[in-house]
């Protein structure tokens, strides 16, 4: 197993623990979180602890679906679970020379409805 698929285990195992210290310490002091469905950009370690532990309503899970990581890349697909409802989450990391994740990428897809004129081309599940 690759070091970068470890410490992504560790990064959502520690935030489902909201043990913020072990969280922030595997991202780099500089790192760089952007979410492009929100256009949101958080930049440097204590600024995205404070994200992370402040900015998020409610008792919220996250549940490792899968990671795949190779070198200094790793990505994770997640459900987080908030109030019985939950909702898919792709995170892209990229890690610097010493181990720690300088850039998070976070993808949340909006759900919908598929057009009518596919629906006898589909399983819905």
């Amino acid at each position: 197993m690759d070091d970068a698929h470890r410490v992504v285990e560790r990064y959502w195992a520690a935030g489902e623990a909201r043990d913020w210290n072990t969280f922030v310490g595997l991202v780099a002091e500089d790192v760089v979180y952007e979410a492009p469905a929100t256009r949101e950009r958080v930049r440097g370690r204590e600024a995205y602890r404070r994200f992370n532990a402040e900015g998020f309503p409610g008792d919220w899970h996250a549940s490792v679906r899968r990671i795949v990581a190779e070198g200094s890349h790793a990505a994770s697909w997640i459900e987080i679970s908030v109030g019985g409802e939950s909702e898919p989450g792709l995170c892209f990391f990229d890690f610097g020379a010493d181990g720690l994740i300088t850039r998070i990428t976070d993808f949340w897809p909006v759900q919908y409805e598929p057009p009518a004129n596919r629906i006898d081309l589909v399983e819905r599940y």
